[in-house]
């Protein structure tokens, strides 16, 4: 095999207990790079449309990207895909740590179960070993339990993605932990995981001499040249100096939170509030703010962003002795969203949901729709339990969000998301229920970055606010040199930009594919990637070619949603999120997205079919992909 891959996949069917390797095949690898690239070809090719995402079909397939685990700056990513039961789409979640590093340093590039085991398992590979054990003892601890358990049983060197009990209950908005503070959160892959009974992943990489250590050292996947590869680390190491670089690593994401909210990026009461008007002390719940609770900075493997913190509430009804510091969606979806400026607060509602393993986008969001309900008598105290759901009630807030983790009262309404909430409910309030297909949108608001709003529509993924490249990257002069596209004009001029947002978008499913994390790569020219997957698998990649195989990823991502009859324009954006109405003040007052030619452009660039958003055959066969046409576009 190439080098950047370990060259085997491991399959495990829960339903028999049966496991079996597979080669990695050279070709698959060079057309789809890894992560939901491969993830996505396997999926398709092996899964029939039209399965129930939480039935025994459906296949969850954790894999890693040719520049995880190598020096590549940022190569800390693993992505986790299937079939979502949010929305019924493709479905993927990205997750950073130590855990993708591990699962190549164990052996492999991947895994992927099918099947429902008749018992609670968890899967551990050890020295490139797999095998099925029983995890009945496992079965409701929290994620952070269950990690401490089985570092206890392994080595506290073993690496462990699991679910908590959201996952086991089958929340729609349940997510994938790891190191008790890294989330694969969206898409509600956490449910898929518990309707399996797969409790979680242990790897453990080998104990002899020649294994690196968890947290530094030299990896040990293959290289096809890694005096380059060092080289490139360090080239572009030095040139992470800039504002951005400096601000992730004083403060992560949490440095942003007060200037989202200035200048309406942030959604705000519940998407129809004015951040400089509705919420003034954003300052609260932001930078320096956050901070001072955090005890020791966190790194994810090889990173020198570090911008993770350790977090501690020494005391009070918050008090938080050892949880992870809350980034920028967390702090916009229980602050910002449901106008709650008590930062201890949001740091245990981060640290409850690590722990119930629940996605902060989505928990949040749901506790904001039900305030609003609450607010015009949809939700009375009857229906709460007494709990008055009232913006800024952050002991409400935190009660609600324990009853979402368990199941319990109106918490088993809303764990499965705003949507089939709003549907249990009736009287209207599907109103107030902001969501993409079904699944709540990034705590970003397109009408602050219309690029946002072709992303939330038209991604396989509805409502990702990490996908596009429309945003804080996509706009920088190096982004723009590099993807060899025009300066753009003013936010709100619509037209025109389908061609670079192809670009962009093509662009972000390469890094995600590769196993690289979004916030290095925004501090430096793109062309690192292209030079680090070259020192890495010795295949001679520019731009251009980079830029081909993310639009292979895309088309390949689109057709599984394609055949599973989904069409995105069928679910236009809702008016809270592009308008109308518009808001009446701040720094969009008065914006209204023009989404007909922002997604008329992209269609266009993309050569997707303008009626059904289905990528046209002469497309899909020009990346390779005849057999796909073959299926989308049979007489």
């Amino acid at each position: 095999m190439v080098g950047g891959y370990m060259g085997r996949l491991l399959f495990a069917d829960l339903n028999t207990e049966a496991l079996h390797e597979e080669a990695l095949d050279e070709r698959l690898a060079r057309d789809f790079l890894g992560g939901y690239g491969l993830g996505a070809r396997i999926l398709y090719s092996r899964q029939r449309g039209g399965v129930d995402p939480l039935g025994p079909e459906n296949t969850l397939g954790f894999l890693t990207g040719p520049l995880t685990g190598t020096p590549a700056l940022g190569g800390s990513r693993f992505v986790i895909v299937g079939k979502s039961p949010l929305t019924g789409t493709w479905g993927d979640a990205n997750c950073a740590g130590y855990f993708g590093p591990h699962l190549k340093f164990a052996g492999f590039d991947g895994v992927f179960f099918t099947g429902i085991a008749p018992k609670p398992v968890y899967l551990l590979i050890e020295d490139g070993t797999a095998k099925l054990c029983d995890a009945g003892t496992l079965w409701g601890l929290d994620s952070a339990e269950t990690d401490d358990a089985l570092k206890a049983a392994h080595g506290k060197e073993a690496q462990v993605a699991c679910i908590g009990p959201a996952g086991e209950k089958g929340s729609l908005i349940a997510c994938v932990m790891h190191d008790k503070g890294r989330a694969a959160g969206r898409s509600g892959l956490g449910a898929v995981m518990g309707s399996k009974r797969l409790k979680a992943i242990v790897v453990q990489a080998a104990s002899s001499s020649s294994a690196r250590p968890s947290r530094g050292g030299q990896t040990t996947v293959p290289l096809a040249d890694a005096s380059a590869m060092n080289a490139l680390r360090a080239k572009y190491q030095a040139t992470m100096t800039g504002p951005f670089a400096e601000l992730f690593r004083r403060y992560g994401t949490a440095g942003i939170t007060a200037d989202c909210a200035d200048l309406n990026d942030s959604p705000v009461k519940n998407w129809t509030g004015v951040g400089p008007v509705d919420f003034p002390t954003a300052s609260r719940i932001s930078d320096d703010a956050v901070i001072r609770y955090q005890e020791k900075k966190y790194a994810c493997y090889r990173c020198p962003l570090g911008c993770g913190g350790l977090v501690r509430v020494a005391e009070g009804p918050y008090a938080v002795l050892k949880g992870h510091k809350p980034e920028y969606e967390t702090l916009s979806s229980f602050g910002i969203l449901a106008l709650n400026d008590n930062v201890e607060s949001i740091i245990t509602a981060n640290d409850l949901c690590n722990r119930y393993g629940l996605d902060t986008i989505s928990a949040g969001a749901s506790i904001a729709f039900a305030i609003e309900c609450y607010e015009n008598g949809i939700l009375t105290t009857t229906d709460t339990g007494g709990l008055e759901l009232s913006w800024g009630n952050h002991a409400a807030i935190v009660t609600l969000l324990h009853q979402i983790g368990r199941r319990e009262a109106l918490g088993d309404l809303l764990a499965d998301g705003v949507k089939r909430a709003a549907e249990r409910i009736g009287k209207g309030a599907e109103v107030f229920a902001v969501h993409v297909a079904g699944q709540e949108p990034g705590m970003h608001d397109p009408k602050c970055c219309p690029g946002l709003g072709t992303t939330y529509q038209l991604d396989a993924t509805p409502g990702r606010h990490t996908q596009g490249g429309a945003g804080v990257g996509g706009f920088e002069d190096s982004w723009k040199a590099s993807l060899g596209v025009l300066p753009l004009t003013t936010d709100q001029d619509y037209a025109g930009k389908g061609a670079f947002y192809k670009r962009a978008a093509c662009m972000v499913h390469v890094v995600n594919a590769a196993g690289l994390c979004l916030f290095p790569w925004y501090t430096m020219d793109p062309a690192n990637v292209p030079e680090f997957l070259t020192a890495a698998t010795g295949w001679p990649l520019d731009m251009e070619a980079c830029l081909k195989i993310g639009e292979r990823i895309a088309n390949m991502r689109q057709a599984f949603n394609s055949r599973e009859g989904f069409n995105p324009l069928a679910h236009p954006l809702m008016g809270r999120i592009v308008g109308p109405p518009p808001l009446p003040a701040g720094a969009t007052a008065g914006v209204v997205l023009d989404m007909k030619t922002l997604t008329g452009d992209f269609l266009a660039a993309m050569d997707w079919d303008p009626v059904t958003a289905k990528p046209r055959a002469s497309k899909l066969v020009e990346l390779g992909l005849e057999d796909v046409a073959g299926d989308l576009w049979q007489e």
